[in-house]
């Protein structure tokens, strides 16, 4: 799969991994990272959906729900970033006579600035799903502790590694709010998590 039209979210496990290591530009870090966060996500449906006992069946319903949408969201990311960051790639490739070095600096620019913003959405996922994974871990099912524990550490992971690619596609817009925007919501999920 080379195109930005493929989707990686439907591979087994094993061709998503060959994909990873293949020698193409898709899928790439921020597959991965989506990829983390909604198998961490995941982890807190299982959790939730066994403690109702511990939550109340309620209580145990809307976590899952909660977990199961941020699931949906990162899964879908998992194809979008190649998506967002295609249009980088384009603009890298894009003959030197197709304009003025300015303009294409600033297209080069436009363009990273619209990739950032698929992993910016899974640092802003990774929140919400760190709160529900300390609330499973301190109130849930005590038997699958260990799975929301998890799910908090992989929650945290993903949106470490999505704040580095944030930080990778604004590299040359230092002023740009979104490098404070991820400093603070990291610091948010290190707090949700101690």
């Amino acid at each position: 799969m080379t195109s930005c039209d493929d989707s990686y979210a439907g591979l087994s496990v094993g061709a998503f991994l060959d994909a990873l290591a293949a020698g193409t530009a898709a899928p790439a870090g921020g597959s991965a990272v989506a990829l983390v966060l909604a198998q961490a996500a995941a982890l807190c449906a299982k959790s939730a959906r066994l403690s109702a006992r511990q939550l109340t069946a309620d209580r145990a319903a809307q976590v899952t729900t909660e977990a199961e949408q941020i699931r949906g969201t990162a899964a879908s990311l998992i194809d979008e970033d190649p998506r967002a960051y295609h249009a980088v790639i384009e603009q890298r490739r894009r003959r030197r006579d197709s304009g003025g070095a300015a303009a294409r600096t600033a297209e080069l620019a436009a363009a990273l600035s619209d990739a950032a913003d698929v992993p910016m959405l899974m640092i802003e996922l990774a929140l919400p799903l760190a709160s529900l994974a300390a609330v499973l871990a301190r109130d849930g099912n005590p038997a699958l502790r260990g799975d929301a524990i998890a799910a908090g550490l992989l929650a945290r992971a993903a949106a470490r590694a999505a704040a580095a690619l944030v930080s990778v596609n604004l590299a040359g817009m230092p002023a740009d709010s979104r490098h404070a925007r991820a400093d603070s919501l990291l610091a948010a999920i290190d707090e949700r998590l101690t």
